[in-house]
């Protein structure tokens, strides 16, 4: 399977639909206010990321990295950054592009894979801004090879992912009848786990396909990548069971020295 076309085409179709909150384009009112400096950004559901995690990011390169949608981009480009934004889905990045344009803004748009920023030279961004997409990625520690490989030195990454903890559990089960039931081992994959009839109701629906990956790999390989981890925080799923026991999200700051 093609799991980079898969998830291309299912991430199109979530833009088509309009019904995931992270295919809204914010507002004009929100772009006015980020060009004041008053904004915030989500690397995960709920919690807002802390002010004193994003640099002052006028004049600065800035990498949003598998973070289509018109969201975080047109911020940061509108309080003052050069933003460049890589997505998988030529649809998400026309809600980047559809803010630009609408608002005024200057960035610049790549259709590409997380994995491979070899469009990037060395060295190019001073911040990185990556939210919980690595979560449709099969392999996580290619990204933060590259993400390392583009940053420079003294510069920051921001990463979203999932707490492995999630995936233990049958998801449906889970969302569709209330129940935790364990039932996978970590790294789980959709592609491997689900059977055929439910793969294509996904192609059919246009449902993204999900892979974990474990600690090591998601808080390890960014240290083995060359990172050093400076912040850290965990936060939840709205509307989901797990919630009301342990945190879904973790979100880490990371510096290249």
């Amino acid at each position: 399977m093609d799991i980079r076309a898969f998830n291309r085409e299912a991430w199109d179709k979530q833009v088509e639909s309009g019904q995931n909150p992270w295919t809204q384009p914010v507002s004009p009112e929100i772009i006015t206010a980020a060009r004041r400096g008053e904004f915030f950004v989500l690397l995960t559901e709920q919690k807002q990321v802390p002010k004193d995690w994003i640099p002052h990011l006028k004049g600065l390169d800035v990498l949003c990295l598998a973070c289509g949608g018109g969201q975080q981009a047109p911020i940061f480009a509108a309080a003052g950054a050069k933003v460049s934004v890589l997505d998988n889905s030529p649809k998400q990045l026309d809600r980047d592009r559809f803010v630009a344009k609408r608002d005024g803004l200057q960035l610049m748009t790549v259709e590409g894979d997380m994995r491979d920023l070899s469009f990037f030279t060395d060295e190019s961004f001073d911040f990185i801004f990556h939210p919980v997409s690595n979560v449709f990625c099969p392999d996580v520690l290619p990204v933060w090879k590259e993400a390392f490989r583009v940053l420079r030195f003294g510069g920051t990454m921001l990463a979203g992912m999932m707490n492995p903890v999630y995936y233990i559990f049958d998801i449906f089960k889970m969302e569709e009848g209330g129940i935790l039931e364990v039932k996978h081992s970590i790294p789980y994959s959709d592609a491997e786990s689900l059977p055929p009839e439910k793969l294509q109701e996904f192609k059919e629906k246009g449902t993204p396909l999900e892979f974990s990956h474990t600690l090591t790999d998601l808080l390890g390989g960014q240290c083995d990548a060359g990172f050093r981890i400076i912040g850290l925080y965990e936060d939840h799923h709205s509307g989901c069971l797990l919630s009301k026991y342990h945190p879904t999200y973790i979100a880490t700051r990371a510096i290249k020295l």
